[in-house]
Parts: C-alpha cells; sequence; structure tokens
C-alpha cells in the first residue's frame, strides 16, 4: 500500500512538471542559434553587472514632519572676515524677544584681508563646487554619503609671512540662541547691553574707515557635518563706499541626517542676497554693515541613506536572466519563421511553371 501511494504521488508530481525535458535526440542546434545564444549569454553577463552596481549603490530618502522641539537651543557656525580692524567692529545676536544673545562663543582675530596664491586657489576652487551645486542638486545626496574627511569649507592657513599690515578681522566661532527668528549682524563698534536694547559705540570710529567688504568662509546652523557645503560658503563682497549694507535673509530647516557613517543633528537653510547704500537723503536709511537675518521652518526634514533589499536584487537578478532569454529566443524563433518564408517564395518563384501558349 505504501509502495502505491508513493507510485501516485511520484507520478502526480510528474504531471505537475512545468519544465518537461527534451531528449537530447529531439534538439537539433544550429549557428543561428548558438550565435543568439553568445548575444544572450553576453547581454545577460553584462546586465547583471550592472544590476550588481545598483544593488551596491545607496540614495538618500527625504521624509517631511512637522517639527515639535521648539524649547532646544540652536547653534550657529560663523566664520567671517572683514575688512576692517577688530577694535572698529563688533558683532552680537538678537533673536524676536529683542534678547541680546551672548557672543562670548566669538573670536576677533587680526588678519589680512587678500589671500595668499593657495587660498586663492582653495577659494574659487569652493565657488566652482558652489556652482555645480546650485545647477546639479543631487550633488548634495552624494556630499551627504561620502561625508569628506574634515571641513572643506575651512580656510588654509598662508603659506607665505604675513608682510603686510593686518587690517582685516576674522569672526569665527559659535553661538547658542533660542530657535525663533533672529539678527546676527557684524556693525561699527563694540555692541553694549542696557535696559532698552543695544547699542554699538562706534563714536571714536572714522567714518573714512568704514570698509565692509567681507568674506564667509563658513556659516552654517546646528551640528557641523564633515562634506556638508552650505549656500554662503566662499561668498565674498566687495565695495568702495563706506555706507554699504549687506542683508542676508536666511530660511532654516531643521535636518536629521543618518548615513552609513554618521548620524547628526543638522541644519540646512536657503538664502536671498541684498546689498544698498546707505543714503538718508536719498531715502535709503538704515546703518552700514553686515545683516543676517534668520528664520527657522515648522517643518523637519529626516533625510535617511536606503540600500536596496536583498530579495529585490534577486528578483531583479531573475527578471534579468529571464527576460533576456525568452526575448532572444522570441527574436530567434520570429527571424527564423521569415527567413523561411522568405526563401519558400523564392523557391516558388523559381520552380513555378511558364505558362505555353496554344501556337507552341
Amino acid at each position: 500500500m505504501r509502495r502505491l501511494s508513493r507510485r501516485k504521488a511520484l507520478s502526480l508530481v510528474k504531471e505537475l512538471d512545468a519544465f518537461p525535458k527534451v531528449p537530447q535526440s529531439y534538439v537539433e542546434t544550429s549557428a543561428s542559434g548558438g550565435t543568439v545564444s553568445l548575444l544572450a549569454f553576453s547581454a545577460m553577463t553584462v546586465l547583471t553587472v550592472l544590476e550588481f552596481f545598483v544593488y551596491r549603490d545607496t540614495w538618500m530618502k527625504y521624509e517631511y514632519e512637522v517639527d515639535k522641539d521648539f524649547s532646544s537651543k540652536m547653534r550657529i557656525n560663523i566664520d567671517i572676515t572683514v575688512a576692517m580692524k577688530c577694535q572698529h567692529v563688533g558683532a552680537d545676536i538678537l533673536d524676536l524677544a529683542e534678547t541680546m544673545i551672548t557672543s562670548n562663543g566669538l573670536k576677533y582675530e587680526p588678519v589680512i584681508f587678500e589671500l595668499s596664491p593657495q587660498q586663492r586657489l582653495w577659494h574659487r576652487t569652493l565657488q566652482v563646487i558652489q556652482n555645480r551645486l546650485g545647477e546639479q542638486h543631487s550633488l548634495q545626496d552624494v556630499l551627504y554619503k561620502t561625508v569628506l574627511k574634515g571641513a572643506p569649507t575651512a580656510l588654509p592657513p598662508r603659506e607665505d609671512a604675513a608682510s603686510e599690515p593686518l587690517s582685516a578681522c576674522r569672526i569665527h566661532g559659535h553661538v547658542y540662541v533660542n530657535k525663533v527668528a533672529g539678527n546676527f549682524h557684524i556693525t561699527v563698534g563694540k555692541p553694549i547691553h542696557h535696559p532698552r536694547g543695544h547699542a554699538h559705540i562706534a563714536a571714536f570710529v572714522s567714518h573714512e574707515t568704514y570698509n565692509f567688504s567681507h568674506r564667509i568662509d563658513h556659516l552654517s546652523f546646528g551640528e557641523e557635518v564633515p562634506g556638508v557645503l552650505h549656500p554662503l560658503d566662499g561668498t565674498q563682497k566687495t565695495t568702495s563706499n563706506n555706507n554699504q549694507m549687506f542683508q542676508y535673509f536666511i530660511t532654516v530647516v531643521p535636518i536629521k541626517l543618518h548615513t552609513y557613517q554618521v548620524s547628526a543633528d543638522t541644519h540646512q537653510f536657503s538664502v536671498t542676497e541684498r546689498e544698498r547704500v546707505i543714503d538718508h537723503a536719498a531715502g535709503s536709511h538704515g546703518v552700514s554693515g553686515i545683516f543676517v537675518k534668520y528664520d527657522t521652518s515648522s517643518l523637519m526634514v529626516t533625510v535617511s541613506e536606503q540600500h536596496m533589499p536583498l530579495w529585490q536584487f534577486l528578483v531583479r537578478l531573475c527578471g534579468i536572466v529571464g527576460g533576456v532569454f525568452s526575448t532572444t529566443g522570441m527574436l530567434h524563433g520570429f527571424v527564423g519563421f521569415c527567413f523561411d518564408v522568405v526563401c519558400c517564395r523564392f523557391k516558388l518563384g523559381v520552380y513555378k511553371p511558364r505558362d505555353v501558349s496554344p501556337d507552341q
């Protein structure tokens, strides 16, 4: 009984066989079939290798949600060089509530405004990268995944000794502010705080020394991530007018970055620039200086690095192999059919009997 049941089971399994075996004596080989087989195997090999590279690659996934964190502090990283002496300029931050943020984290360093040959090469390279980022936004994903070692926007030290007078001031460091709109500005005179706000002591600075030509080596919000460039990195503005005002309007977007190499809470921002000459007689009022007005967005972006699952890679691989094999088989059969039809018509034309006239 057991043998009978096994035989029935085997016969049932054989009937369900979707891959019937053809005896070798029934198989006919041809030169055209061998050529098509070689082409098919070559195509499958190339596509499989390319698919493997696709499997190794990763992509960045962007998810948006409402930012519910309003109590934490936001870090501002600053590295700006102004073409004025350090004793003549001052930097401070005011938030939306007119609260003066302490700027103890900022350092004033006397430097030369003109760059050395090596620094100029670095600056031109950075501007080229920024232009490419403006044209091809997908390059930012490459920077996210590579995470370059070190700070790419850090100005390299001068390779020559300083022979010129130190007539410029480099203001660099970081400051923690509230996550509300604020105004970071650099203007003439050191800032002082009083109950009604704040002021800059500029009475002892000659108006002829005003020069707010500046270079922004780095300006970012949040945790610094190596390899991530920001819109104002490498920006340089020069002016010959003593009453020039430079304004940057910034919208900051919180970003949670998760890649295979780094995980950080950082920020990205968009910026709109404006500059004008202060001329009270012409109705252009204000104070000459550099003003960075920022505001935080209510949305938060989560950027995560994604990888193709193994099962999806295997499915795509099976699709490539099976698709190429079936397609080449159908093409070979169709071409053979067309060839047979043409040959048959040609033979009929050769052996077709001629019509004999009755006169013959």
